[in-house]
């Protein structure tokens, strides 16, 4: 793993549509009410079925709420050995908590990254 990259970096890499695969390690319900446009769902649990979808990947980064289960994903895939020694494996600090940018949700498009869920009333 290459270490932490900020909120602020990965919203750059999105705005710049940059060669990056950004990896949502959460569970699909929670993914589905709000992610990082552009990025993938690989929940955590299904990470090791599922790690060869890195497989020549020049840059992932994984998200998780808070930033510390997206460690040890990035940790995961940086060690398969299908992914490249000289790709770029890194973890987004603070997690989605941190993310001042829009989510995409799936239903919707986009909401704002301050908003709550929407109520179940």
């Amino acid at each position: 793993m290459d270490g932490e990259i900020t909120p602020e970096e990965v919203a750059t890499l999105v705005e710049d549509d940059a060669d990056v695969r950004i990896v949502d390690i959460r569970p699909e319900g929670a993914y589905v009410q709000g992610h990082i446009p552009g990025s993938e769902n690989v929940p955590f649990a299904a990470l090791t079925r599922d790690v060869e979808r890195f497989a020549g990947a020049e840059h992932v980064v994984t998200v998780c709420p808070h930033g510390q289960s997206s460690v040890q994903a990035a940790n995961l895939i940086a060690s398969y050995e299908g992914v490249d020694a000289d790709a770029t494996v890194q973890s987004m600090a603070g997690g989605l908590v941190a993310w001042d940018g829009d989510l995409e949700t799936a239903d919707t498009g986009e909401r704002e990254a301050d908003e709550g869920p929407e109520a179940p009333f």
